[in-house]
């Protein structure tokens, strides 16, 4: 079997030995491309609108508009481009504001370089990609009870089969309901527990030992 088309990455960061290196590091790795850098985020927009990557590494910091504003643009102007923050940035208020603003992946630039091309990937793939500490944060956001006792007892259910890591034609399977459904309930749950998408929400569920029907 040919593989496939390689993913397309654009490299955001206002320093250019991190773009250097981490266009040495991507180049020479199997299946994945980088198509352009930008060095701030006003360069990055009009790079992922015009270049249309898979995936960007984003660094915050940067001068003009910083990751965060230029991630949230991206978000409205290239939606099927895949935001991977890549920085030194550990506190909570970056995280959330990070993620709010769009981002699909948060990694620390203490990364190994086998961790950043496997956030690539996995990005690409349409997953999460989070930083364990990063992780942690974003699941303190929605550690309160009223997390839970929000929930309707289906709503618990279908949480807890998340946790198991089962997709949702086979928690509807499970629980007698349709995937259409599975999924409303996905969305209001997203909501309460103040995540996401479904890694995080998988994360949560076994981080609080969620019970499986």
């Amino acid at each position: 079997m040919a593989p496939g088309p390689a993913i397309r990455v654009l490299l955001c960061d206002d320093h250019a030995v991190v773009r250097e290196g981490l266009a040495r590091l991507l180049e020479s790795t199997d299946g994945i491309e980088v198509v352009g850098s930008a060095a701030d985020g006003e360069e990055g927009v009009v790079a992922a609108v015009q270049l249309r990557p898979d995936v960007i590494l984003m660094d915050l910091a940067m001068p003009n508009l910083d990751g965060v504003g230029a991630t949230r643009r991206i978000s409205s102007e290239a939606p099927d481009a895949r935001v991977v923050v890549l920085t030194s940035f550990s506190d909570h208020a970056r995280i959330h504001e990070a993620l709010d603003a769009g981002a699909r992946g948060y990694l620390l630039k203490d990364a190994e370089a086998a961790e950043v091309v496997r956030a690539i990937r996995a990005a690409a793939r349409g997953e999460s990609p989070l930083d364990p500490r990063v992780a942690r944060a974003v699941l303190a956001r929605g550690t309160t009870p009223a997390a839970m006792d929000g929930m309707t007892t289906r709503e618990r259910e279908v949480l807890g089969l998340l946790g198991t890591g089962l997709p949702n034609k086979a928690i509807a399977r499970q629980l007698g309901i349709s995937e259409a459904t599975v999924k409303a309930h996905l969305t209001r749950i997203f909501r309460q527990i103040g995540v996401t998408d479904r890694t995080q929400a998988a994360i949560w569920a076994r981080d609080h030992r969620i019970p499986v029907p």
